[in-house]
Order: structure tokens, then C-alpha cells, then sequence
């Protein structure tokens, strides 16, 4: 039968699985590493301390799945670069997609470029992006620029320093605002705009193509690798969503996906079109990203000295007319406002506000926030199918999942599914050695309808306006 290993590497974490070819994952194995901040909206990493993670990852899962793999697909954290030289040697640590020093940059970007050719790479400027990063690098540090052979994704990284193969896949390129999604190809506009050599781009080839086989001395030397994919992207393909289909993901931040037959740019830019995985332009798929989630929840917590039971508590006492309205934007925003000097606050907050009500505030700002995603990809005419499959640790409570159908006007269809992305990276692998592997299974606990609330419409309308009084900087 055979079985494929998964590596997803993530930000603060890489996974490694055994998965077999039912699907199934045998066993499995995560291992942490940092991520260093040396100055405010700072977020690097150091990339040998992710090869060292998912080496000793995988020497546990082996240990424990007692079986030899026939192959290894990658998924990898999107948006960041790693800079490194011929031999893959980083000339400096990788700058994540959470690093957020090159907001000049992004706005000098969007300028130069305009909505049209923005549109054609998939996604405004926004900094953590590969191309925003690699222009705020050649404007202040040249000399690692100038160092380096290969600007690279995290995933693409990792398998050069594995195989000694230099490429990337359609869903990382499209994630680095320099690929023109329209020509399938790097775009020359978007090089000049950041100013980033063309020798320091990879070829770009497919997710499934077989990159080559392992040379480092470990127990997965030998192994053949696939190309692999961009993480968001491989999630998708674990669930198996083909075109007309998407998946609502609420956690630390929130990501809507609806899967499309053809790049259609989203000339608003208040979404991402990205390719999936696969071969160039198989596919696409539009992603509402929210980064104001579980995050924004987290900090409100801290800051009240709550728990997430409590905060769920008060949200099943109902949502009342004069609770205060919260704005969960602690990091910016992306979907749909592509604003990352975006900030949080409460408003309405009097003498007669509660704890509950702060409280089941900030799960009712949060359920807004998706919401406005939600429209941005519907008025793109990227509207997935009913019910939507929502993941994560937000689709648990019930009370949550109701306030978000009811914000979205959407029903959904709340779901337990393990490990889709490492999956998706394994079918990839499968695939690359002619071994074909099933989606993930999803155990859906029924649809939620949205109702019909004028309190909750009302509240909403005032929310959006509050957001966009904060957008033209004249606050309340």
C-alpha cells in the first residue's frame, strides 16, 4: 500500500506525519522554533532551526510509524522570503509574512504599480510579502541582497537544502506579489516596482512535479520530494474542495476560501487570488485573510483577566442593543480593508457596561470582521457553495458559529477535520511518485442557518460604520 511523509512548516512550528494511502495519519510529530522580534513589527526566523525541527520531527515519526515511506510532499508558511546563497545557506535569518517594517514600501508599491497590474498579481501590497520585503532589503540591507543566489519561499527553502533543487510551485509564486497570475509566469512590472533581480527567482514548475530525492545524511536520505505547495493552498487539497467549493477556517486569525476555475483579478484588492496547487494554472482559488481572530480575542482576555468559557458564556446570554461595540484590529487588517495601521477599540463603553457585555463584544466584532471578508469575496463573484465547511477552534461554539452565519447571511456547516494541510502536503508526495491518496475525512456536526435579527443588522451597520470612520482616521 505505501505510505508518504507530510512536512508542513509552519511559523512557530513544523508538523511531519506518516500518512498512508487510505489517507489516514499514522503517526505524527511537531517541534517548535522561534521567532525573533529584534524591533517592533519585527518577525524573523532562523531557517536551519527548521531543518533541524523537521529532521528530528521526522526521525520520531518514523520511530514510531515502524514503516519506510515511498515518498515526501512539502507545505510550507506563505508569504515570507529566506535569502540565501548557492549552496542554500542563509545569508540572513528568513523575514516571515508577520513582519510588518515595510509598510512604506507597500505604499510606494501599490503606487507605482496601480490597481490594474496589482490586480494581475493577485493581492495589494502588503508587508510580509515576498516582494515588499525584498524591497524594503534592497533599500536597507543591499549587501545580503547582493549575497544571495535565491529568494526564496519557506517550503522551497527547506527542499533545496534536502535535495539540493531550486523551484517553487504556482501557490507559493502567486503569494510573493511578483507573479502575474494571468501569464503564469514572474511578472516583470512587479521585479522592477520592488526591485528584485530576476536571477533570484526559482523556475517555477509544478506542486506534484518530483523535485529530486533526499542527499542529506538522515533517515529520510534516499526519499523522493516533491515540489510541494504553498500551506493555505495544501489545506485546500487535504479537504479535496474543487472549484465552486470553499471552507471557512476561524482560529488565531480567520481565512475564507473559495476555489475558482480561472484568476478573474479582484480589481477591488479587498481579497487575495492565489494559484492552488497543482500544475500552472489548474486553478485558483480567492482568499478573504483576516488577521483580527482568535488574536484579537486572546489580547481582550488578557486584558479582562477572562477565560474563553467565560467570554462564550456571555455571548449565550445574548447580544443586547446597548453592549459596546468592539473593533478587533490589535494587528492591523487585511481582508477586506488591506490596512495594517489599523487599530482596535471599544466604543459605546459607559457606566452601565458590564464585564459579559465587553466580553461578548469582542466575539461579536470578531463574527463582523468575517463577515466583511465574507462580502468582499461574494462581491467578486467568488461565492462558494452553501453550506461552507467551517474549521478551527472558533467552530466549536455553537453560539459563535450562530452569530457568524447570521453576520455572513450564510449558512454553515461546523466541522472536525484533522490535519488537512500536512495531508495535502502527502498528496502531493503520493502524487509525485504515482501514488494517489484521498482528501482528509470531515465529521460534520450539522448545518447552522443564519436568522433573521434587526438588533444584530442594526449592530452591524453601526460596526462598519465605526470601521470606516477609523479608516479616514476620524475616529468617534
Amino acid at each position: 500500500m505505501g505510505h508518504v511523509i507530510g512536512i508542513d512548516l509552519g511559523t512557530q512550528s513544523v508538523k511531519v506525519a506518516m500518512v498512508g494511502a487510505d489517507g489516514v495519519v499514522e503517526a505524527s510529530a511537531t517541534r517548535p522554533y522561534a521567532v525573533h522580534s529584534a524591533h517592533p513589527g519585527w518577525a524573523e526566523s532562523d531557517p536551519e532551526a527548521w531543518l533541524d525541527a523537521a529532521l528530528d520531527a521526522a526521525n520520531e515519526v518514523l520511530a514510531v510509524a515502524g514503516a519506510r515511506p515511498v515518498g515526501i510532499g512539502l507545505s510550507g508558511q506563505m508569504h515570507g522570503v529566506v535569502l540565501c546563497d548557492a549552496s542554500g545557506t542563509p545569508v540572513r535569518r528568513a523575514i516571515t509574512w508577520a513582519d510588518t517594517r515595510s509598510s512604506a514600501e507597500a505604499a510606494r508599491i501599490a503606487d507605482v504599480l496601480g490597481v490594474g497590474e496589482l490586480a494581475r498579481l493577485g493581492s495589494a501590497p502588503f508587508p510580509g510579502f515576498a516582494g515588499v520585503t525584498l524591497a524594503w532589503l534592497d533599500v536597507h540591507e543591499p549587501a545580503a541582497v547582493a549575497g544571495a543566489s535565491w529568494a526564496l519561499q519557506a517550503k522551497d527553502w527547506l527542499r533545496m537544502r534536502l535535495t539540493g533543487s531550486v523551484a517553487t510551485d504556482p501557490s507559493d509564486a502567486s503569494g510573493t506579489l511578483l507573479y502575474d497570475l494571468t501569464e503564469g509566469e514572474w511578472s516583470a512590472p512587479a521585479l522592477a516596482a520592488c526591485g528584485v533581480r530576476p536571477d533570484l527567482l526559482p523556475p517555477v514548475v509544478g506542486s506534484a512535479d518530483l523535485a529530486g530525492e533526499v542527499v542529506l545524511d538522515s533517515a529520510l536520505s534516499g526519499l523522493p520530494v516533491a515540489v510541494g505547495g504553498a500551506d493555505a493552498a495544501c489545506g485546500i487539497h487535504g479537504l479535496g474542495l474543487s472549484v465552486g467549493f470553499g471552507a471557512l477556517a476561524v482560529g488565531t486569525g480567520a481565512q475564507l476560501s473559495s476555489v475558482i476555475a480561472t484568476p478573474d483579478p479582484d480589481r477591488s484588492l479587498r481579497t487575495h487570488t492565489f494559484a492552488t496547487v497543482g500544475a500552472i494554472g489548474e486553478a485558483y482559488y480567492r482568499l478573504a485573510a483576516m488577521q483580527s481572530g482568535g488574536l484579537a480575542l486572546e489580547r481582550a482576555l488578557a486584558w479582562l483577566g477572562a477565560s474563553v468559557d467565560e467570554a462564550q458564556r456571555a455571548l449565550a446570554e445574548g447580544v443586547r442593543t446597548d453592549d459596546p461595540l468592539f473593533l478587533p484590529f490589535v494587528a492591523g487588517e487585511r481582508s477586506p480593508y488591506q490596512a495594517p495601521d489599523l487599530r482596535g477599540s471599544w466604543q459605546g463603553l459607559s457606566l452601565a457596561t458590564t464585564r459579559a457585555a465587553m466580553l461578548r463584544s469582542v466575539l461579536e466584532g470578531m463574527a463582523y470582521t468575517v463577515a466583511a471578508g465574507y462580502a468582499a469575496i461574494t462581491e467578486s463573484g467568488a461565492r462558494p457553495a452553501a453550506p461552507l465547511t467551517t474549521l478551527g477552534g472558533g467552530s466549536r461554539d455553537p453560539g459563535y458559529v450562530q452569530l457568524l452565519a447570521t453576520a455572513m447571511g450564510a449558512s454553515l456547516l461546523p466541522a472536525s477535520v484533522a490535519d488537512a494541510t500536512v495531508v495535502g502536503a502527502a498528496r502531493l508526495g503520493g502524487a509525485a511518485v504515482g501514488m494517489s491518496i484521498p482528501p482528509v475525512a470531515v465529521a460534520a456536526h450539522g448545518i447552522v442557518e443564519p436568522t433573521s435579527d434587526e438588533m444584530i443588522a442594526g449592530r452591524q451597520q453601526r460596526w462598519r460604520a465605526a470601521v470606516e470612520r477609523e479608516l479616514r482616521g476620524e475616529g468617534e
